[in-house]
């Protein structure tokens, strides 16, 4: 008489690693971030959580809402070709004297209005509130004051995203319970560690980039030094977080050549973020086919951030792939 094999209690059964996505800040360099997004839908791949900086707020919050990656690249075109005349005016000020664009506003304490900007620009589609979100989110902000992060995570999710895309001379800041919030990306521009506790897998994509000389001009612009240099910070940031804690995975978008306010060369960045696009597939595909995490060695893009030998992996994540090589491929 045949009896029914139970499952051992001390083998349980395998299941697909948990994958966190951290979208860092960098302009318009973050638009490469499009190109990311559909890696993971051509591949069928849906992260578990998502963290977003900056322009990585905008996005994270775009997918996050349900919004997929080739809708976030129709949108983008046709918010660039459709309001072309608006955006010229609020991205295109690298040819503008200064004087002109405080001309622009009326407002005498801002620039410009993120939250504003935010009702042009994002889709109708995106979620009120974070809890309408169908991949749970996290979008980091600076306390202006306390001069610290802060991590949103529930309620308003434009005025979430407002206050982390903040970046000073062009947008006010966002007062959110009395507190006043600038760009995240001055305090946290890839907020990969954020995702540490919440995920198996964490992959981080880099947009900060780094200056790229002009063969036609010896020196930046001022109005270039002015801008680049809080990306330059940002980028010391992210240097100093990988001395001491590394991403399971970390893509740089390969979108330096471009400037922070390219926004009307959508297309140009798109199309040099391809060879990027390519590289994170082959990761994750690497790391959720491998036995052990371990085995699987850290390969930094040619524009990545240098940084010391990985640390061994947390015995929670080589727990997870060792058990999971126990499944026939």
């Amino acid at each position: 008489m045949s009896q029914d094999v139970q499952p051992s209690a001390s083998e349980p059964a395998p299941r697909t690693p948990r994958i966190g996505l951290a979208l860092g800040g960098g302009g318009a360099r973050g638009l490469a971030h499009i190109a990311m997004l559909e890696a993971f839908d051509e591949m069928g791949i849906r992260p578990a959580v998502i963290s977003g900086t900056s322009i990585g707020a905008i996005y994270g919050a775009a997918y996050a809402s349900g919004l997929s990656g080739k809708d976030l690249r129709e949108h983008t075109r046709t918010v660039l070709s459709q309001r072309f005349a608006l955006l010229r005016d609020l991205f295109a000020v690298r040819a503008q004297p200064l004087q002109r664009l405080f001309n622009l506003f009326s407002a005498p304490s801002a620039i410009l209005d993120p939250a504003a900007l935010l009702d042009v620009v994002l889709p109708k589609t995106l979620a009120n509130d974070f809890s309408e979100l169908k991949i749970p989110l996290h979008i980091v902000a600076s306390d202006f004051y306390d001069q610290e992060p802060l991590v949103f995570s529930s309620g308003s999710l434009r005025t979430a995203v407002a206050a982390s895309m903040a970046l000073p001379v062009i947008f006010q800041p966002v007062v959110v319970n009395g507190k006043a919030y600038i760009d995240g990306g001055l305090t946290n521009p890839l907020p990969f560690d954020i995702l540490d506790d919440l995920a198996d897998v964490v992959v981080a994509i880099d947009v900060s980039g780094a200056p790229v000389p002009d063969p036609k001009r010896a020196t930046p612009t001022a109005f270039e030094a002015l801008f680049a240099s809080a990306f330059l910070f940002e980028r010391s940031i992210v240097k100093e977080k990988l001395k001491s804690k590394q991403p399971d995975i970390l893509i740089s978008a390969g979108t330096s050549q471009y400037q922070v306010l390219d926004f009307l060369k959508a297309d140009e960045i798109l199309a040099a973020a391809e060879p990027a696009k390519s590289r994170l597939k082959f990761q994750l595909e690497r790391v959720l086919s491998a036995e052990t995490l371990p085995q699987i060695e850290f390969q930094p893009d040619a524009e990545a951030v240098p940084s010391p030998p990985k640390a061994p992996a947390k015995s929670k994540r080589r727990g997870l792939l060792k058990r999971r090589s126990k499944t026939p491929h």
